[in-house]
């Protein structure tokens, strides 16, 4: 297995922002992770004791997981992605937006965010990303509508879109994936980092 093989298969994953507010980007991974995966999944928000009948913490240091998902807005996202990396969380998918494709304060945000990255040598997807899927552990930790069908192959896009019309055509025409990535920004993450971890 590659460098990446736990971003892939955690066995806990926290979400940071969790909530469960109708229509939120919160809720909707809430409700995908919670439908099918193989693991734990912990809510980190200080403003409920419970998202969707699970207990909830209040940061992400209280967690104890493998994987973090973060949903805040974007001028704590950052701290978010801090103390995730403090708490010896090293896999992080950052689904905000509000960084570099919003001009030049994003793009500060953005090169702090890379800055805390590589201070806690975190695999770090995004941001701006749609999440992150593996069905070998029938972990869906997207905000998308589309689950995809287990396969033998990876796919990867930048465009959260694209990957969302992909999984449609591809479930329509029984095509299955092993693991799917929506690279958003690639503050740190790029693409040859999933062609290298795909090909070990």
């Amino acid at each position: 297995m590659g460098e990446l093989s736990e971003l892939f298969a955690p066995e806990t994953v926290a979400v940071v922002g969790a909530t469960e507010r109708e229509g939120s980007v919160g809720r909707a991974i809430m409700d995908n992770l919670v439908a099918d995966f193989d693991g734990t999944v912990v809510p980190v928000n200080p403003n409920y004791d419970e998202v969707l009948g699970i207990p909830c913490v209040s940061d992400i240091g209280a967690a104890d997981a493998d994987l973090a998902v973060v949903v805040v807005p974007p001028k704590i996202a950052v701290e978010a992605v801090r103390q995730a990396g403090e708490s010896g969380v090293r896999n992080v998918v950052v689904i905000t937006a509000g960084f570099g494709e919003t001009g030049s304060e994003g793009a500060a945000r953005e090169r702090e965010l890379r800055e805390v990255a590589e201070q806690y040598d975190l695999n770090l997807v995004g941001p701006n990303s749609l999440g992150i899927m593996s069905t070998g552990v029938d972990m869906n930790a997207t905000f998308g509508p589309e689950n995809a069908q287990p396969g033998g192959m990876s796919f990867m896009s930048q465009s959260g879109a694209f990957i969302t019309a992909v999984l449609d055509w591809a479930n329509d025409q029984d095509i299955g994936f092993r693991d799917v990535v929506s690279l958003g920004n690639k503050a740190v993450l790029d693409e040859a980092d999933f062609v290298r971890e795909w090909g070990d």
